[in-house]
């Protein structure tokens, strides 16, 4: 007879930086997988100990010496079980990216990370290093031979094929993954790919939780060793996973697995959307959230988003009117709050711009009236979030997209002011997109039709409307995709068909705006090549 491990696998969001806290939740997690659901083994994700990733914490020897004291504390109290972790592990004078088998009141065996990404979000070879006498890690827990190898690891054949050498049956695969479009697909493939090569079974475990501008979306997934790779666990909600695994068939049946029932596009870019704003807000000691709503689809969006992330009682919106508002414009931000339940306040901004014109008559005396002007009552309206939440306490989030930040149709200090950039990576259709999807999923406008469907505008001035300055947005975002995501130069889209003048405007402007971007906001990453981290150009760039 064949033996059978049962596995829980803990789904679960770990603070970076909170050791404490996370060690607290570990021995909850602990103690529910043993006494409740009877597991062999609990496998915990990577850096679960101190949260992925804890960047320049890493160099900080204090930081370190506390995750190893946290380590040992753990294991010592381990019992009845056999349990995995991922922490930072300390050698002389480098640092490894480790998981290790806490088990019998020790840590019996470590694992350390073999292949280090250092590619869009992630620096691992700034933190750590890869151990050349470092092998494989191969352990028996209840009959059942288990191997182990870490997130980049999984990618490549070499690390998989040498532990099922080693002797495993099963491979337990912990993982920091942040989400981004179309990766759930590409991980399956992978997985099928893996197992179909090695004929083990495979436990590929993801954190989830948002951290920063990342979102690390869980989904996690058991593949067979026949091939068949199961469906993932829900996306974005933290879980206790429960299988069982059958050494003789290689095969796992789930006990407690909340199984993913929309892997859409538009639905898991929304869910990382919401997570990621929640986590940044409550993880940073923001309960309540202040937004300026101007009627317009972006900021009516990320309304939305932060009624759902954090209740529609901890929202506040601000109406901010001046002389080119429409009397629509009131209204449908009026309707919005009223269907969702959010609280509205009115500030006009006229007085303070009128003001504003007053003091600087003298200065611009025999100029123009030009986009200064424009500006000038988006700041104020900036300052006038800014000082809610200096006096009332609350985060202010900002509601530019992706288009615009790309090309620049933003004012730096203006409607950039804030401490969150909630659809930063979320292009103008996808804004779009993502209302059209909410309102069918309500069965009802929660974003109102009127919203989605006039032309945007700033109003900023007369008449004004965004195609006066943009290509049409189906334009503007083909071109932004190509030369974004895809890297492509002017040559190369114009190649694709586009208009050379259209192009080179739109590449120019990418250009000249690099240094709005660098002081922005953080904001959720859902694309392949986000904003910030994941793309750096230089400010001073020379390059056409």
């Amino acid at each position: 007879m064949s033996q059978t491990l049962r596995i829980a696998m803990a789904q679960t969001d770990f603070h970076v930086g909170a050791l404490d806290r996370n060690l607290a939740t570990i021995r909850d997690l602990i103690a529910t997988a043993r006494d409740v659901h009877k597991a062999d083994l609990l496998l915990l994700p990577e850096m679960a100990l101190c949260g992925y990733v804890s960047e320049d914490l890493y160099g900080r020897p204090g930081y370190l010496r506390r995750c190893e004291q946290a380590v040992q504390e753990l294991a010592a109290e381990v019992s009845g079980i056999s349990v995995v972790i991922g922490w930072p592990e300390t050698a002389g004078s480098v640092v490894y990216n480790a998981a290790s088998l806490l088990r019998d009141g020790r840590v019996e065996a470590t694992y350390r990370k073999r292949f280090l990404p250092n590619y869009t979000v992630f620096d691992e070879a700034r933190y750590f290093a890869v151990d050349p006498d470092g092998g494989d890690c191969v352990f028996d827990v209840n009959g059942v031979k288990v191997g182990l190898i870490i997130c980049e690891d999984i990618w490549y054949a070499e690390p998989l094929a040498s532990t099922v050498q080693a002797g495993a049956e099963l491979v337990l695969v912990p993982n920091a993954s942040p989400f981004e479009r179309d990766k759930h697909a590409q991980r399956d493939r992978l997985l099928a790919t893996r197992v179909a090569e090695s004929g083990a079974g495979i436990a590929y475990l993801n954190v989830v939780g948002g951290q920063d501008g990342l979102v690390f979306d869980g989904s996690s997934v058991l593949a067979d060793g026949d091939g068949t790779v199961h469906t993932a666990a829900e996306s974005f909600a933290d879980a206790l996973l429960v299988a069982d695994f059958d050494a003789g068939t290689r095969k796992f049946t789930q006990v407690q697995w909340p199984e993913e029932t929309d892997e859409s596009a538009v639905s898991l870019m929304w869910r990382a959307i919401v997570r990621g704003t929640r986590d940044y807000c409550l993880k940073n000691g923001f309960k309540k959230v202040w937004l300026g709503l101007s009627g317009g689809i972006d900021s009516s969006l990320v309304l939305v988003a932060a009624a759902e992330a954090l209740g529609p009682e901890n929202v506040t919106a601000v109406r901010m009117p001046s002389r080119y508002t429409a009397d629509l414009s009131n209204d449908l931000a009026q309707e919005q709050c009223d269907r969702l339940g959010v609280s509205l306040m009115t500030l006009p901004v006229e007085l303070p711009f009128q003001g504003f014109l007053d003091t600087l008559a003298p200065v611009f005396e025999g100029h123009a009236v030009d986009t200064t002007e424009e500006n000038l009552q988006s700041r104020i309206r900036g300052a006038l979030l800014m000082a809610l939440s200096n006096k009332m306490g609350g985060l202010v989030l900002t509601t530019g997209n992706k288009s615009e930040y790309a090309v620049g149709y933003c004012t730096i200090y203006g409607d950039m002011c804030g401490g969150y950039a909630v659809i930063k990576d979320v292009y103008k259709t996808e804004v779009f997109e993502l209302a059209r999807w909410l309102n069918a999923r309500a069965g009802a406008p929660v974003i109102p039709v009127g919203v989605i469907e006039r032309p945007p505008s700033a109003e900023l001035r007369e008449n004004q409307k965004d195609q006066d300055s943009l290509p049409p947005y189906d334009v503007l975002d083909a071109i932004l995709q190509r030369h974004l995501e895809q890297q492509q130069d002017a040559d190369e889209i114009i190649a694709a068909g586009f208009q050379a003048e259209t192009v080179q405007r739109v590449l120019h402007l990418v250009r000249i705006s690099e240094w709005k971007r660098q002081q922005a906001a953080p904001g959720p990453k859902v694309s392949h090549r986000a904003f910030g981290r994941e793309r750096r150009y230089p400010i001073t760039n020379g390059y056409r």
